[in-house]
């Protein structure tokens, strides 16, 4: 059996609050479009969740809303700022056959570049914008059987290339 994977970084933030605590901190406008537009990418592709874990951030937050993805998110405040070895872990724990994950660099950017057994051909993947979004398929029946370098890539694909922002 087959498990997919959706790594997504959360949209690009506001910095308009300098002392905004960083946690508390929304998305700016061109966040809120890429968000959308990912979601639509998501939706389009045939990428669809039964599971979504969620940063308890409110830019991360944000995001989920605005992909309009079905199921409801499982927040986890574990997920803010998570190391890659974190991210493992919540990971290992999930249900579902298709799980999306929704965190922050640097730790969801070198988790991506750990579960796959070879990068995606794209100039953007190993900086791993905002917005930036993995999909790969890891050979396991259960999630508590994922390991690094597990993963092959199915897509990848930043905002920028669906909305030329």
């Amino acid at each position: 059996m087959t498990r997919r994977l959706i790594l997504i970084r959360h949209a690009k933030s506001s910095w308009a609050d300098p002392g905004q605590d960083d946690h508390e901190r929304p998305l700016n406008r061109r966040g809120q479009r890429s968000a959308v537009a990912i979601g639509h990418w998501l939706r389009e592709k045939g990428f669809l969740p039964d599971r979504i874990l969620c940063s308890s951030a409110a830019r991360t937050r944000e995001t989920c809303a605005l992909l309009a993805l079905d199921p409801e998110p499982v927040i986890l405040p574990a997920l803010y700022h998570a190391s890659p070895e974190t991210l493992l872990a919540e990971l290992q724990a999930a249900g579902g056959g298709t799980v999306a994950v929704i965190g922050h660099n640097p730790g969801i950017g070198t988790f991506a570049e750990m579960i796959l057994s070879a990068p995606p051909p794209h100039g953007r993947f190993f900086d791993y914008p905002t917005g930036a979004t993995l999909v790969a398929d890891l050979p396991v029946d259960a999630w508590s059987e994922v390991t690094p370098g597990a993963g092959r890539v199915v897509d990848f694909i930043t905002p920028r290339e669906l909305t030329g922002d």
